[in-house]
């Protein structure tokens, strides 16, 4: 981590400390599409770029992706799951109504003193979410944020349907915002919506609207639905305004950017999108080609993929931009403070987090059993007798343990600064104006 953790009223900026990413093992190319639809490669790749993508299996999930991608970001941090604050999900394809996939992945890798929540905001979802983060950072509400970006789109997508089948992949992406001092990380941030265009991109069943039902299922609303063409226009259009505005309110240039990384919908957007912003193209970093459009997921996807292939330096300026479900649109300006690491973490840090994760499912699953047994040893609440005694003693001991917990995880305020000395005073004069001798 670059800089040391200033205190609350010192200056406070909110960088990436850490990164990762998870995809499916299981690869659909387009000649396996081409075996089900009546589609070919060469009409797939001309017209979205796209040569494979990533579907998930019968175990996987957003929940079990999003906690493969954060337990990789989390090593990059060196930070242990107790130190988060905080942990944002986006996504459009959460594994529950509720509760949220947030809350299942603060379970799952032991952040016991983080609060959690998902947040929707269709292809956005990423760069909204980091915005929220650092917004929590620089506040001082927080020191540590997780920000997880996942999506198994392919849930919800019509295989019989050749226009959105062949867009679409699942996957994971997760970076760590930590509060930083010196000047770096996430210097500004531009979102929009559009509300009028809610139906251009839509799952239109399984809400309070049009609620679960065998009509629903017969009319294939809990499929996506997209208009292409207008969606298309509008990305065309509000990626590189999204850009231009995040570049100016960080007070940079285009020319001072070395790297934007854009949602991964199309390869034609991203094309119209480098046209207008009449930059290099090897200043894009793009790899639609390998997972499809994964929604939330692409960007942090894309990030990492970047670090790995030397994309990104210390000092690096660059750009996260994404449109998406809603209408939405947002674009962060990220100046680079983490250098990469130049090898790999020791073997034994692994071997370390394996036990935090197996202990914290230890941890889950004792909790549930308390509850689950709660009820049925315990007496009723105010009872008489030897049940009720004992519900009553418990209640008391299952207070103090909250309280003493509470206590030792409140932070420290930061040292006081030493006062000022007096300013020094004239003596005053007398009656005649004469300032009396010393």
């Amino acid at each position: 981590m670059a800089g040391s953790i200033p205190p609350l009223h010192g200056p406070r900026y909110a960088q990436i400390s850490g990164w990762g990413m998870a995809v499916p093992e299981k690869v659909v190319s387009n000649a396996d599409l081409a075996r089900t639809v009546d589609t070919n490669d060469e009409w797939i790749v001309s017209h979205t770029g796209i040569k494979e993508r990533r579907v998930a299996g019968d175990k996987e999930s957003t929940f079990s992706l999003a906690v493969r991608a954060a337990r990789e970001a989390l090593l990059v941090a060196g930070l242990q799951p107790s130190r988060l604050d905080l942990v944002i999900v986006a996504t459009v394809t959460p594994e529950y109504f509720f509760p949220s996939t947030a809350c299942l992945v603060q379970d799952a890798i032991g952040a016991a003193f983080a609060g959690a929540y998902d947040l929707s905001a269709g292809c956005s979802g990423f760069v909204y979410a980091l915005n929220q983060a650092a917004s929590a950072v620089r506040s001082g509400s927080a020191e540590h944020v997780l920000v997880i970006g996942s999506e198994t789109l392919t849930r919800i997508i019509d295989w019989s349907d050749r226009n959105s089948c062949v867009l679409f992949g699942d996957g994971a992406g997760a970076v760590v915002v930590s509060a930083c001092a010196e000047r770096c990380g996430i210097m500004a941030s531009v979102l929009g919506s559009d509300g009028s265009g809610g139906d251009l991109l839509i799952v239109p069943g399984g809400g309070s609207r049009t609620p679960p039902s065998h009509e629903m299922v017969d009319r294939g609303d809990q499929f996506l639905k997209m208009n292409g063409r207008e969606v298309y226009r509008f990305a065309a259009t509000v990626m590189p305004r999204a850009t231009e505005a995040a570049v100016h309110k960080a007070g940079w240039q285009l020319a001072d950017l070395s790297l934007i990384i854009p949602h991964q919908a199309n390869a034609r957007i991203i094309d119209a999108a480098i046209k207008r912003l009449n930059l290099p193209s090897d200043r894009f970093f793009i790899n639609i080609d390998r997972y499809g459009n994964t929604s939330s997921a692409s960007i942090p996807i894309a990030l990492c993929e970047a670090i790995a292939a030397g994309r990104v330096n210390q000092g690096d300026r660059m750009v996260f931009v994404g449109f998406g479900a809603g209408l939405t649109w947002a674009a962060a300006a990220v100046e680079w403070g983490v250098p990469e690491p130049t090898k790999p973490r020791p073997w034994y840090l692994r071997w370390v987090a394996e036990i935090w994760y197996f202990l914290a499912g230890v941890r889950s699953v004792a909790r549930r059993t308390e509850r689950h047994f709660y009820d049925r040893v315990m007496g009723p609440e105010g009872a008489d007798g030897v049940r009720g005694e004992l519900r009553q003693r418990t209640d008391r001991l299952r207070l103090k343990i909250a309280g003493s917990t509470q206590r030792s995880t409140q932070p420290k305020p930061p040292k006081s600064l030493p006062a000022p000395p007096p300013p020094k005073q004239d003596p005053p004069n007398d009656d005649h104006g004469n300032t009396p001798p010393k």
